[in-house]
């Protein structure tokens, strides 16, 4: 029974996208196919979320001020991750006008 507890324990402490959201697991993979935007704060929020849950094991350390700024990070990366979600066509064309801007050379001295 301890095991259990502690497999549940363990288990609570990641908190991936395709969990928080299971019915939205086709938009996910739309999104993340199409909107490189969209793909970039998937990305980081899995890599904040995997290093959060690292410093709560204490596998890694921190202090309690980066593991705040840390925790805040993934909390407005799964804001921006749901609002994407929810209004999936306007994360596209947003995407899509992006991708659309001249890119601006940049002078290396």
């Amino acid at each position: 029974m301890a095991e259990l507890d502690e497999l549940t324990t363990t288990m609570d402490l990641h908190h991936p996208i395709l969990r928080e959201f299971p019915e939205d697991r086709e938009t996910i993979k739309r999104l993340k196919a199409s909107d490189e935007r969209f793909r970039k704060m998937f990305e980081e929020y899995h890599q904040l979320d995997d290093a959060i849950y690292r410093i709560e094991e204490e596998i890694d350390f921190a202090s309690d001020q980066e593991m705040e700024e840390m925790k805040k990070r993934r909390a407005w990366l799964k804001d921006q991750i749901y609002h994407a979600i929810r209004h999936p066509s306007f994360a596209i064309a947003a995407a899509a006008m992006q991708a659309q801007q001249p890119q601006r050379a940049v002078a290396i001295p």
